[in-house]
């Protein structure tokens, strides 16, 4: 079978088979939620605890915590759950557990979809992407990441912002949003000072902050060094992984799927992967695989 691009594997598909990657369900969600998130609770009660193993569960944290982001990532797109109120609500949470408001990044998001790997139009690659072994450095720490998050989280909050993807009916609720998280985190700074707890230090803040360099080596194999095309199976990376971080990533490894039909739910990337694997063209096994090719050719 030769391989197609993605525009003409669409329409490859049949309706029976439109039908059936299509089909929403509250019930994966509901399982993948009820996991990530009691495993967070565990992980927060064993730390509060005093676990002799402490210091080995805040990377733990730190991974289930940022990796929210693909919670967040689900939600905003309406493919978590059926239910859309369901999908409001975990994706407020989960974007205020990791300093990324829903309604912004929606904005953002759509766009990155839109014009992906487009140098001049995707908003992802305002950051730009390392090409050197210190940028790499850098970049992996998450320093510049929660930086220009607290920087994006203000602006917005003072009505300054100028993103251009950011729609006009979303303008004011993109800075109502701001303000009320920024109040939230104002508020539970005020409440820890007031009671010398240092509760949220070690369940949140420290495990964010050493779980973030995960998150961006994950995050740099989705479209680093694939080229600009129209086919989403050429500038869009599939990561084969473990069964661990694909669950907790919500099936997201499966990225050039994804991008190629962003409506199918998360819960049925896996046999939409089943259909697209012959016409996938950029793959790796593994992110660890990908991070370490990615320095060699920093080398070159």
């Amino acid at each position: 079978m030769s391989q197609l691009d993605h525009r003409a594997f669409l329409k490859s598909l049949s309706a029976e088979q439109r039908r059936q990657l299509l089909q929403k369900s509250d019930w994966p969600g509901l399982l993948h939620l009820t996991v990530h998130f009691g495993a967070i609770l565990i992980c927060s009660a064993l730390l509060l605890s005093d676990s002799p193993f402490y210091l080995m569960l805040l990377p733990v944290q730190g991974f289930l915590i940022i990796f929210l982001f693909t919670a967040l990532h689900e939600t905003i797109h309406g493919t978590a759950f059926r239910t859309n109120w369901l999908n409001t609500v975990v994706a407020h949470i989960s974007g205020f557990l990791i300093l990324i408001p829903p309604t912004w990044f929606h904005d953002f998001h759509f766009a990155h979809h839109r014009f992906t790997h487009d140098p001049d139009k995707d908003p992802e690659l305002q950051s730009h992407k390392p090409s050197s072994l210190p940028q790499y450095l850098v970049y992996i720490s998450g320093i510049s990441t929660w930086r220009e998050k607290l920087t994006k989280l203000i602006s917005n909050a003072l009505g300054r912002n100028l993103d251009s993807f950011v729609s006009s009916k979303n303008r004011m609720r993109v800075v109502i949003e701001a303000r009320v998280i920024l109040c939230l985190y104002l508020f539970l700074f005020g409440v820890s000072l007031a009671t010398s707890s240092l509760a949220l230090l070690w369940i949140w803040v420290l495990p964010a902050l050493l779980g973030q360099p995960m998150l961006r080596l994950y995050l740099l194999a989705e479209h680093t060094g694939c080229s600009p095309s129209e086919d989403m199976f050429v500038k869009t990376r599939t990561t084969y992984t473990n069964p661990v971080l694909t669950f907790f990533a919500w099936n997201m490894p499966y990225h050039a799927e994804h991008h190629a039909f962003a409506a199918v739910p998360f819960h049925k990337l896996p046999d939409f992967h089943q259909l697209t694997q012959p016409h996938l063209k950029v793959t790796e096994t593994g992110y660890l695989n990908f991070n370490r090719k990615l320095v060699q050719s920093f080398q070159k």
